[in-house]
């Protein structure tokens, strides 16, 4: 697991274009031209979780989106350019194991299969200590 962190907390925003209470993101452990790790930590009050406290299917799909947004950011941060806006065109092969639970700490890795125009075909995997919670695939459109 990567324990270096790159952006944290409100640094995140560099990355980003989402502001509370949309943000599913506290960490950015690392990052190159094709993968990104990302990390959340599920927290009470998220506006995806649950009555029971649990982090809901929508909330680990726009959190995988987010991470894929994170790592455009990072790559346009490094040339020194604003984080560009990021859409979800469409997930497929998405399948989701568990749901977290309030407190535990997720960590994802994004990686970019292909690139076409401005559309990424990513691949994603969000763990939560070391057991997949959910795996899948988007299409992400990013408008610079």
């Amino acid at each position: 697991m990567t324990a270096h962190v790159l952006f944290e907390g409100e640094e995140i925003h560099a990355l980003i274009p989402q502001r509370a209470p949309m943000v599913m993101l506290d960490s950015f452990f690392e990052g190159s031209d094709t993968d990104a790790v990302t990390g959340l930590t599920v927290r009470a009050g998220n506006l995806f979780c649950s009555d029971d406290g649990r982090l809901t299917e929508p909330g680990l799909i726009e959190h995988i989106a987010q991470s894929a947004s994170a790592l455009a950011g990072y790559k346009a941060f490094r040339k020194q350019q604003p984080a560009p806006t990021g859409y979800i065109g469409e997930v497929k092969k998405f399948r989701i194991f568990r749901l977290p639970d309030t407190g535990e700490s997720l960590r994802t890795s994004i990686r970019i299969l292909s690139e076409a125009m401005n559309v990424s075909l990513l691949s994603a995997e969000t763990k939560s200590g070391g057991e997949v919670v959910a795996a899948g695939q988007m299409k992400i459109f990013i408008r610079e």
